[in-house]
């Protein structure tokens, strides 16, 4: 028996100091892009094409509309944002900076709320960066910021016949050691900007450019609490190069990326509120 007051698993309930915390969230991150130049969007919660953004679509929950064509709740915002502003919109905006707070929602009954921010148009992640660690400054949070290539493994796909994308979706480092090439173990253990330098001479070239888009990437964010992890390879379907998180302890508390749509280029992150409340309220 399901109790009247039940809520399912996953669901989220806020109330009281929950949601005082989720509110200043949701402001703080309002006021700071406001103050930036980026404007608030709310987006439908049925798309026709989140299929296009997650890469497991069995965590689509699954619906049809009145002519039976297949819908799905929202599980993500960044490509429905972009292709609203841009097929919708279109020549009544003129706007690129853009911000939504909402939930998205995955299979079965799983709620996450989210600050979402996109910048259309843009091929500087440090744009957004900076952003994302200017709110969790006014909060007084100070996440660690891990910098990765989406790239360099898909780099190292093709070079190698032994690996495959899921070995760096699963951090595989055995297989990555047991090849037993200098280089690559190198780039296993980099985790400072300070030691790029030490391994971009004995990388192939095509690699030595990604690293390089790396080193340049902290250097334009200058934040003093950012590490480097080359191997790391993000689950979203459209980031295609330069990719960050926001961690603390096992928590990632933000995402963002360089990604594309057809043929627009841009950069944004999302904050994971309701880690980063619970997080404020212990």
């Amino acid at each position: 028996m399901i109790l009247e007051h039940e809520i399912p698993n996953g669901s989220k309930l806020y109330f009281g100091k929950s949601a005082k915390i989720k509110r200043q969230i949701e402001k703080t991150a309002s006021d700071i892009l406001d103050a930036n130049g980026y404007e608030e969007i709310v987006t439908p919660v049925f798309s026709y094409h989140q299929h296009q953004s997650i890469a497991d679509q069995r965590e689509l929950i699954r619906i049809n509309d009145e002519k039976n064509n297949a819908l799905s709740l929202r599980a993500d915002s960044t490509i429905d944002v972009v292709r609203i502003i841009k097929k919708r919109l279109g020549s009544n905006t003129k706007q690129k900076k853009w911000f939504y707070i909402q939930p998205v929602f995955t299979y079965p009954t799983n709620e996450q709320y989210q600050v979402g921010v996109e910048f259309m148009g843009e091929k500087k992640l440090s744009c957004v960066a900076t952003l994302a660690i200017e709110i969790f400054e006014h909060l007084h949070v100070k996440p660690l910021m891990q910098i990765s290539n989406i790239k360099i493994p898909e780099l190292l796909v093709a070079m190698f016949d032994e690996l495959t994308i899921d070995d760096f979706r699963h951090i595989n480092i055995d297989k990555f050691l047991n090849l037993k090439v200098e280089w690559l173990s190198e780039l296993v253990y980099l985790q400072y900007v300070e030691q790029i330098d030490d391994v971009l001479h004995k990388v192939p070239e095509a690699i030595k450019k990604e690293l390089l888009k790396m080193k340049e990437l902290c250097a334009e964010i200058a934040c003093e609490n950012a590490v480097l992890a080359p191997m790391y390879y993000a689950k979203m379907l459209y980031y295609d190069e330069l990719f960050f998180r926001c961690i603390v302890g096992n928590e990632v508390y933000a995402r963002g990326g360089r990604y594309k749509d057809s043929d627009l280029t841009s950069v944004g992150f999302a904050i994971y509120t309701d880690t980063l409340c619970e997080a404020l309220e212990q």
